[in-house]
């Protein structure tokens, strides 16, 4: 099962999305939340700080949806985009 203990993530502008990181015991995995996402989770949010605070007060939803596409040994990174998050009304 895949844990996020690691409380670290920081702004990827080639990508312009978020990294963040998972274990699965001794395995790690590289997680991406695309901007779209965080813009869906925070309207409003268009630069990178807006990226990082997004990420930050959404954490728990956001590690809870990388769990659910991460698939033990498959891959060495994993992409999160808009479509497997509800709208904020």
């Amino acid at each position: 099962m895949i844990k996020f203990p690691n409380q670290s993530r920081a702004y990827d502008r080639t990508r312009r999305a978020v990294h963040f990181w998972g274990s699965d015991s001794a395995i790690e995995a590289s997680f991406f939340i695309e901007e779209d996402a965080l813009k869906r989770l925070q309207p409003g949010a268009c630069h990178e700080a807006d990226f990082l605070n997004a990420f930050d007060r959404h954490r728990d939803v956001i590690c809870a949806t990388a769990a659910k596409v991460y698939v033990r040994g498959s891959r060495g990174s994993y992409d999160l985009v808009a479509s497997q998050f509800s709208k904020v009304v």
